[in-house]
């Protein structure tokens, strides 16, 4: 059984998969690297097999007909050896040091016999024209190079709300609770950190910049154009949060308040994007979508609803609309959302 299964979603990827497959590899034989081939039409598969090929007992070349990113995240995991879990993007890359560090530390907890949940790592963004790397840490929201739990956390400000890219999940504990992403639909990254967050008992914080999120090309899916283009598939993302969990019952105040701050995010970030399409349709969309949570759980929308957040969404009128918006800008600029 390997250590770390990492799985690399793959659509049209020939022109920069290699690099993300290059530095993985430097983890060796602790790793297991699951090149999942998601019906590309270029050369993704023919590199796929070469490195299968090259390197039998690290790499294998999973073919699927196209079910986007979502399934090949699921065939990940239903192939998966390894103890652990992590998925990096076929534009994405990780630091070679960090990896050896993310590896010792899981190292250490099997050898210690500890059940560690979840593994956290800082992420840099990789910011095509930028001229300083941000990059994101929980040196403030989480103790350090320890095994803790939700009651030790700290507080978290909303540029810390944990993505993927941050994540290294225990890999029977994403079976455990059910994961299935859904087909054809962006932006599922959000499902696969938040809905198995109730079953995390124990977690670490590893201060170290981990994972590189490459942002810069004019199809990535967190391109506010292409966003918006896609606004249904965001929209369903965030019914599917809404509906995953009753957050109000969950026991543990932390945890409770971080998967409400998660979803006022998500809403934001959904009625945002409908307001600035300024089609009456969207509009409609956003008065739906809060419809929604209203009808199926009274208290939280009632709790989402009167954040500043919450409040900045839904301000009436032209004016009110253009309101919204300029706070998103400023909330953006200073929290770092897409």
């Amino acid at each position: 059984m390997k250590l770390l299964t990492v799985a690399i979603p793959c659509y049209n990827s020939a022109a920069y998969m290699s690099h993300a497959i290059e530095t993985i590899l430097t983890g060796g034989e602790d790793v297991e690297i699951l090149i999942i081939n998601d019906g590309s039409k270029d050369d993704t598969a023919k590199i796929a097999d070469e490195y299968a090929n090259k390197y039998p007992t690290i790499i294998r070349a999973i073919h699927q007909e196209n079910g986007g990113h979502g399934e090949a995240v699921n065939a990940g995991l239903r192939n998966a050896t390894g103890l652990y879990y992590k998925v990096v993007d076929s534009d994405d890359w990780v630091n070679e040091e960090s990896l050896k560090e993310v590896l010792g530390v899981l190292h250490k907890m099997v050898e210690s016999g500890t059940n560690l949940d979840l593994l956290v790592a800082n992420y840099v963004y990789e910011k095509v024209g930028a001229r300083r790397k941000k990059v994101m840490n929980y040196r403030s929201a989480l103790p350090r190079n320890k095994v803790f739990g939700w009651a030790d956390v700290k507080f978290f400000k909303t540029s810390q709300y944990i993505l993927m890219h941050s994540v290294v999940y225990r890999t029977k504990l994403l079976r455990d609770c059910g994961l299935i992403l859904p087909k054809h639909t962006f932006y599922v990254d959000n499902i696969f950190v938040y809905q198995p967050l109730p079953q995390v008992k124990t977690l670490y914080y590893l201060d170290t910049n981990f994972y590189r999120y490459f942002i810069g090309r004019e199809d990535q899916s967190v391109n506010e154009s292409v966003m918006i283009s896609r606004i249904d598939q965001q929209i369903r993302v965030t019914k599917i949060m809404i509906d995953s969990k009753n957050v109000l019952q969950i026991k543990n105040r932390k945890l409770k308040n971080y998967m409400i701050k998660y979803l006022s995010i998500m809403m934001t970030v959904s009625s945002v994007l409908l307001i600035k399409s300024g089609t009456a349709e969207n509009l409609e969309k956003k008065r739906e979508l809060w419809r929604y949570l209203k009808e199926q759980n009274p208290r939280l929308y009632r709790k989402i609803r009167s954040n500043l957040l919450g409040q900045s969404m839904n301000l009436p009128g032209e004016s009110g609309r253009k309101m919204s918006i300029l706070g998103y800008k400023i909330s953006r600029k200073i929290y770092g959302f897409n």
